[in-house]
């Protein structure tokens, strides 16, 4: 019974993928081209793909990438959806080191408290866009806010179960 018990479930073969350290990466870095999408509108009605799944990886597990991997993918988030270089990489490290902040201060954390902490980044992140439009002589309304963070509330919870999917394929849980 207890050889059983502690016995390993792989077989020969099984176990990470090849470069399952990347994976999270990878990730991130597609869906920031998802911006690049031939979606035509007024205004951006659409969430930051990017910045839905980097949460959505932090989130689930916080050893995928440190804190300033958000620099180099949010230089790439902004290099691909035109946003003013820097933009991303403040934004991307400050809400990683808030949820690193939050990960040492909180007990524990169940699926609604991530999802109040992933739409409270997301508005903050189109919040910080809107600031950062007022400044360049592109004020807008604030509740053009709306339609991206609502958008993005509905969505995480698909976002957060691809990125566990991602992570058990690539964990080799299948």
């Amino acid at each position: 019974m207890v050889h059983s018990a502690l016995r390993s479930k792989r077989g020969i073969g099984e176990g990470p993928v090849a470069g399952a350290a990347h994976v999270p990466a990878a990730s991130v870095l597609f869906a920031s081209l998802l911006a690049s999408l031939p979606i035509i509108s007024n205004n951006g009605w659409f969430p930051d793909f990017g910045f839905l799944t980097l949460i959505g990886w932090r989130l689930l597990r916080s050893d995928p990438f440190p804190a300033w991997w958000a620099a180099p993918l949010g230089f790439w988030n902004d290099l691909v959806t035109g946003s003013p270089i820097g933009f991303s990489v403040t934004v991307w490290s400050a809400a990683l080191l808030a949820l690193d902040l939050g990960d040492r201060r909180t007990l524990f954390r169940d699926y609604w408290v991530e999802w109040a902490l992933a739409v409270v980044l997301v508005l903050t992140n189109e919040w910080a866009q809107l600031q950062v439009a007022a400044w360049m002589g592109a004020a807008l309304p604030f509740f053009t806010l709306l339609p991206p963070v609502l958008i993005s509330a509905a969505s995480f919870p698909l976002f957060a179960f691809v990125i566990a999917r991602l992570d058990h394929w690539r964990l080799g849980q299948q």
